[in-house]
């Protein structure tokens, strides 16, 4: 576990019902920043599209802390559910 924070920035497509990209920025926030603006911009227009930029130790973390934009809404509600 990395004890810096690591950026992802996620697009999830909910007409689709899926995560249609994912990239890793490791710590450089900067970058990360920039590139969650520039998507914001290009993908404005889009209503189907969630931009999201996600800070967190690793990558499994945000699986597990988002798991609706990497197993669907569905499975989120299920796994819910299941603890109820």
């Amino acid at each position: 576990m990395s004890s810096r924070v690591q950026h992802f920035l996620l697009v999830f497509n909910h007409q689709q019902g899926k995560l249609v990209e994912v990239v890793e920025f490791g710590d450089d926030s900067e970058a990360a920043v920039a590139a969650y603006a520039a998507k914001e911009r290009e993908l404005q227009d889009d209503a189907a599209l969630e931009i999201v930029l996600i800070g967190s130790d690793s990558l499994e973390t945000v699986k597990r802390t988002h798991a609706n934009y990497f197993q669907g809404p569905a499975a989120s509600v299920e796994r819910y559910l299941a603890g109820v």
